[in-house]
């Protein structure tokens, strides 16, 4: 199905597929291309408006009868780690970050390959090949770059002999932020904390280069895959059309009935695009 606006991107609809965070319900998403010299102005307003990249393309969850998934992102200025979590930083401290473009290698695959086979054997990218890992990381119109985390090699440097891959991040740089599009990390580190550990790098990162956010991808209450996020203090979610403080996270878990989900194209009307 496809639904237009005047001089605007079209958009489109997925047919309804099984929620792989709520058991029992159906996922749905909105989507459009990112194509052109307007692929990086679009992608910053839509992001603003609760919508992800993945490769050449935007979306945002569109449920029929469901309102479970909410985009979130981190206020930088007001962001303060947790006993726990400067405990993580404590224990990475003498990770090595290394920033390179939006390039696939062998030894990352090597790694999101034994990420998938321990902590996501029955997911939906379990049968990725390096072919298809390639165009995740590469295939991208707006500015990306892979940030990876390395233990340093014997001579202290993160190419020198004996050094190791441990975390990856794909992430976009957005006008007002760092988008976290994928990562993945070494289950061997798992007592390390790795995916916190990102996460808290992105904001250090973004606080070095002046920017407000760190987006984190979608939370969703009820399931235990992205309850994680919640832990992170200055949350903010887009629900309802506007961004909000997290709060409580008990107060989103409600039922959500059917007839109270806005039709696709009252959705797409809703949404505003970069000089309309």
């Amino acid at each position: 199905m496809r639904h237009t606006l005047p001089s605007a991107p079209q958009f489109y609809v997925t047919a309804p597929q099984p929620c792989p965070y709520l058991h029992g319900r159906a996922e749905r998403k909105l989507f459009t291309a990112l194509t052109g010299d307007g692929a990086r102005d679009l992608n910053n307003t839509l992001s603003r408006q609760g919508f992800r990249r993945s490769q050449n393309v935007v979306y945002r969850p569109s449920c029929e009868s469901c309102v479970a998934c909410m985009s979130a992102r981190i206020r930088v200025r007001d962001f303060q780690p947790s006993r726990s979590q400067r405990r993580v930083q404590r224990r990475n401290a003498g990770l090595v970050r290394v920033a390179t473009s939006a390039w696939a290698t062998d030894e990352q695959f090597d790694l999101f390959r034994r990420y998938l086979d321990t902590r996501h054997a029955d997911g939906g990218m379990a049968d990725m090949d390096i072919f298809e890992f390639a165009a995740m990381v590469e295939e991208t119109p707006v500015r990306t770059r892979v940030i990876e985390y390395r233990e340093p090699g014997t001579d202290g440097t993160p190419t020198g002999a004996g050094s190791r891959l441990v975390a990856v991040c794909l992430t976009d740089l957005l006008d007002d932020g760092l988008s976290l599009v994928y990562s993945f990390y070494d289950p061997a580190w798992r007592v390390h904390s790795l995916g916190t550990h990102v996460i808290l790098d992105h904001v250090a990162i973004a606080r070095d280069a002046g920017l407000p956010y760190v987006y984190l991808g979608y939370w969703v209450p009820g399931s235990r895959k992205m309850a994680y996020k919640a832990q992170f203090d200055a949350l903010e979610i887009y629900k309802g059309g506007a961004w909000q403080d997290l709060g409580d996270p008990a107060r989103h878990e409600t039922e959500t009935h059917p007839l109270s989900v806005d039709p696709i194209v009252e959705q797409v009307a809703r949404i505003h695009l970069p000089g309309i």
